[in-house]
């Protein structure tokens, strides 16, 4: 049995931070119905699609159930009653204030069900000056400075790669905190309402460079920082053939190692000496060969280095085919993708090959009864 069979979560949310959170709990076992407008969220219509819908969306929402209701209209609070009473987690994703006056905030759902997990993501949290202020992921990267450090060589930010504030910001916290208070209810019996901000837990991503700021008044700058680009040690270096080399030797043996393998002069290897000078001579080692001639040197070595890949090549490395990252397949219509890895460990998530792609279902509430067990 899967950890988290019997549990019944309510999906408000839509577009990444819920839906991710709810793809998680889902594939530990919990039963997820999403709850849609009439016609279905808007990542539905994305591109590119597989089958009707946005294959993003069917990646995100795998493996779930879906009801279509319109919340605003008359009596469709009353049709939920029973999936409220019924469920144990509840995730959304609205501004603060909206569940409320849709009648169906934490205190209307606690009054149903006093053992419901109501969970709220947002970008700035339930309170505070900024809680109804609309913004996205690259705005709570700026607005808590982990935006600031990362710049190109102009001393520009960089538009990120990834989605860092709605995946590891909004979905992984939301995750981690359902669990704990699944955990507690286990103790008391009751429920609790959780406020995740995804701008406040950019912070736990800066602990080394508030730590160096409050301590010593100096704050990291672009460029500045160990991890940040202020090191030969933790850089990325251009090849021959225009590809890049991610090297992170930082431990000292680790550099030994690698000012050994590519014939770094003995005069440039203390870097404490002159970090810029240090960094123009591994650069324009680095810059003498072609990526493949660096990957075969760098293989086997016990040195932190390797050669940027692209997604394609990265799906394609062994090591991660192996690993069966890939081995799941969302099936929509004959058409097969691999279906998302999610940080659920094999030994507690399904085991299917196939994952049930959802689809809308445009029927009433009565048609999820309690789940075996429950009242």
């Amino acid at each position: 049995m899967q950890p988290l069979s019997g549990i019944r979560v309510l999906d408000f949310s839509t577009l990444l931070p819920g839906p991710m959170a709810t793809l998680l709990l889902a594939d530990a076992g919990a039963e997820v119905i999403k709850i849609e407008r009439p016609n279905g969220e808007e990542m539905r219509s994305y591109e590119p699609k597989i089958g009707e819908d946005s294959v993003n969306f069917g990646l995100l929402n795998a493996g779930k159930r879906s009801l279509a209701i319109d919340l605003k209209a008359p009596g469709s609070i009353e049709r939920l009653e029973p999936l409220i009473a019924s469920a144990d987690v509840v995730i959304e994703q609205f501004r603060p204030g909206v569940m409320d006056r849709l009648g169906l905030g934490y205190e209307a759902m606690k009054a149903i069900n006093p053992r419901i997990i109501y969970c709220a993501i947002t970008g700035y949290g339930q309170t505070g000056p900024k809680a109804q202020v609309a913004a996205h992921d690259l705005n709570y990267l700026a607005e808590s400075g982990l935006l600031a450090i990362a710049a190109d060589g102009s001393g520009a930010p960089v538009v990120p790669p990834a989605l860092i504030a709605d995946i590891a910001g909004g979905a992984y916290p939301a995750v981690m905190n359902v669990l704990l208070a699944l955990r507690q209810r286990d103790q008391s019996g009751v429920g609790c309402k959780i406020d995740v901000s995804m701008s406040d837990n950019m912070f736990t991503f800066l602990y080394w460079a508030m730590g160096e700021g409050f301590s010593s008044g100096k704050w990291p700058k672009p460029g500045g920082g160990l991890i940040s680009g202020g090191s030969p040690r933790y850089q990325i270096y251009r090849t021959a053939d225009d590809k890049f080399v991610a090297a992170a030797p930082l431990e000292q043996k680790f550099w030994e190692n690698f000012c050994e393998l590519i014939g770094l002069d003995e005069s440039l290897r203390d870097d404490g000496i002159d970090v810029a000078a240090t960094k123009r001579g591994v650069s324009a080692i680095i810059a003498k060969d072609k990526a493949a001639v660096w990957a075969e040197r760098f293989a086997g070595k016990d040195i932190c280095c390797c050669v940027v890949k692209s997604i394609e090549e990265a799906t394609r490395d062994p090591h991660f085919v192996g690993r069966g990252l890939f081995a799941r397949s969302l099936n929509v219509g004959g058409r097969r993708v691999p279906g998302l890895h999610t940080p659920i460990a094999p030994t507690f998530r399904n085991d299917r090959a196939d994952l049930e792609y959802l689809v809308l279902a445009r029927d009433n509430a009565d048609l999820f009864p309690p789940l075996q067990g429950k009242d």
